[in-house]
């Protein structure tokens, strides 16, 4: 499903697309007791991968999980995978067989899987996650979301025919439910039975499941029981978390040898994104992110540093400003200011806003030329992408277009060229951003002097996270803010987006405890699109439904979609078997990467 993103910089543990994150990058923690000699003296013992992230897990819990860096790219898998070109491929399970009406899928799993612990994994396991850990009511997760089928939003329900067997039953057709397989990259993994089974069974003071507590990341490592390539070996907060390969995972290569490779990764948990650069040009990590601003330095010392700079083109995922377009109250009182929100929820205001931003000097300020215009919710490297020459409209940046949009919508200029509403009211609203990311700061700066060239003013107002979040997803007391969101090849995988009960569906979000909401007539066209389009089979049929959902969600513009950059990474040519992607990342084939002394 669909996540909140950072726009980080920094390459995670795996290079994978990891579980996501938040609105702009987070301030990262202080590096203490990192002490590089102590890295490169280990490289000799054993093979070992050496990578940098911006802060610590958040959790070892794998249901819980909401950001990142997260560790489960290593240590949990579900029944399928993905690979790097966005094609599901067998995992757990070996094999997988639809019925002829495409309501049923029995999965069939590997023989002789085992926990890192040596215990069994079986279709016990595998009912045991999905009934009492993902549709649990009492246990918050964001896989419900992208498991609700149809309009009735109904689960899948399972049987266990035997102990590798397990029968999906749907309630409608859903073309994307083997994506909801394929962990980590936004779908449920498998955990322990025989561990959590009692978490979940047991209360807390509260009346709520201890699962809710279970595997913090004060827990023993020792305790936290996997089925993915490597487990948690030790976790020092502040420093490092060290990882050592799973002897019970179930790959092998052709001549039987037991994958991975590589038998330590290590997590070097850094100051902030310089840091990571300078200890990537000394030799201690093996992977850093090219970004626009170290490019030119990397492409020049790339041969001398004997590393190589992988590019996948246009990143997954979506950077974008959203405004409030929520019309309801909470105890009579209403969300947005009823000025403001009648300004927000006038398309011509958005279009206006749309047309006032100038992409291009951002791409060429910010990213150094190195990215693209952004003008989708559908990731360009998919084949569901509808382009602008097949009919996407798109916003260049024409002031002059701006303001002639707001003028025939009623708005009015005063003698200081700024805007103001029929009734006279000055145009001003907030801006809000995660606080602590320069690339969020320079965009949300950029955003608010080109939205006074119009005569509107901006207030860029970057907060901490926490408070952030709470405003999107609790109080619902904003007015805009800058954002980002994970991207997939399927489609559906944002419905949590569209929807208009989605979980973010920030633009207008369906909350308890509000009243009076409304849903436009297009946000519910797109919704019924996307269970449309997660109904059909038909390939040709669902580019179509998708293409028109990106035509509605373009001309009524709940969010204004920004820049993309491009994916790359300077990894060391001693790690050798590397197939880079955009979507997947560098190590998403961990298994079969090896490490040599050159």
């Amino acid at each position: 499903m669909t996540k909140i993103m950072r726009f980080s910089a920094i390459v995670t543990a795996a290079g994978h697309r990891w579980l996501a994150v938040i609105l702009a990058l987070t301030t990262a923690i202080s590096l203490t007791g990192c002490n590089p000699q102590q890295f490169k003296t280990s490289a000799a013992q054993v093979p070992q991968l050496v990578v940098s992230v911006s802060s610590d897990p958040k959790t070892f819990n794998y249901i819980l999980s909401q950001e990142s860096p997260n560790v489960f790219g290593l240590t949990f898998k579900g029944l399928t995978t993905i690979n790097g070109a966005g094609e599901i491929k067998p995992e757990l399970a070996e094999s997988w067989a639809f019925s002829d009406d495409k309501q049923r899928i029995v999965f069939t799993l590997r023989e002789k899987l085992k926990w890192s612990d040596g215990q069994p994994l079986t279709a016990d396991d595998v009912i045991f996650t999905y009934e009492e850990l993902v549709f649990n009511k009492q246990i918050p997760n964001q896989f419900k979301d992208y498991l609700k089928i149809g309009s009735s939003g109904a689960y899948p329900k399972l049987r266990k025919i035997d102990d590798r067997r397990i029968e999906f039953i749907l309630p409608e057709p859903f073309a994307p439910f083997l994506r909801t397989t394929a962990a980590p990259t936004d779908a449920v993994a498998i955990l322990p039975k025989h561990i959590l089974y009692e978490s979940v069974t047991s209360k807390d003071s509260n009346g709520k499941p201890q699962f809710l507590s279970t595997w913090a990341t004060d827990t023993n490592p020792a305790k936290i029981i996997v089925n993915g390539p490597y487990q948690i070996e030790s976790y020092t907060p502040s420093e490092r978390v060290v990882f050592r390969r799973n002897p019970y995972y179930w790959r092998k290569d052709a001549q039987g040898n037991p994958q991975p490779y590589i038998e330590r990764y290590i997590w070097q948990l850094v100051e902030n994104t310089d840091t990571s650069l300078l200890q990537f040009r000394s030799g201690v990590l093996d992977i850093v992110s090219a970004s626009s601003t170290n490019f030119s330095l990397l492409k020049r010392e790339e041969k001398r540093g004997n590393f190589t700079i992988y590019n996948g083109g246009p990143a997954f995922g979506t950077r974008f400003i959203s405004f409030n377009l929520n019309k309801a109250k909470r105890n009579g009182r209403p969300l947005v200011d009823p000025i403001k929100s009648r300004w927000f929820n006038t398309v011509a205001f958005r279009q206006a806003v749309a047309h006032a931003i100038d992409r291009q000097t951002m791409i060429n300020n910010l990213l150094r030329g190195l990215g693209k215009p952004q003008n989708s919710p559908i990731d360009v490297q998919t084949p569901y992408y509808l382009s602008p020459k097949e009919g996407l409209k798109v916003y260049d940046y024409n002031p002059a277009r701006a303001k002639e949009l707001l003028l025939g919508a009623g708005f009015k200029y005063n003698d200081n060229n700024q805007l103001l509403d029929a009734d006279g009211n000055q145009v001003r609203f907030t801006l809000l951003s995660s606080a602590g990311s320069a690339t969020a700061d320079a965009m949300g700066s950029q955003i608010k002097q080109d939205l006074s060239k119009i005569g509107i003013q901006a207030d860029f107002q970057p907060l901490a996270f926490n408070a952030l979040t709470d405003k999107l997803s609790n109080t619902l007391d904003w007015e805009c803010y800058l954002g980002a969101l994970s991207g997939a090849v399927e489609p559906n995988q944002g419905a949590n987006v569209w929807l208009p009960e989605g979980n973010l569906h920030t633009f207008n979000q369906a909350l308890a405890g509000i009243e009076d909401r409304e849903v436009a007539d297009w946000e519910q066209e797109i919704g019924r699109l996307y269970i449309k389009g997660a109904q059909e089979f038909n390939e040709a049929k669902r580019k179509a439904i998708y293409a028109e959902t990106q035509r509605i969600s373009q001309e009524y513009l709940p969010y204004i979609y920004l820049i993309n950059p491009l994916s790359m990474t300077a990894i060391r040519n001693r790690v050798k078997g590397i197939k880079y992607s955009a979507l997947e990342g560098a190590f998403w084939n961990i298994y079969e990467l090896k490490v040599t002394e050159k």
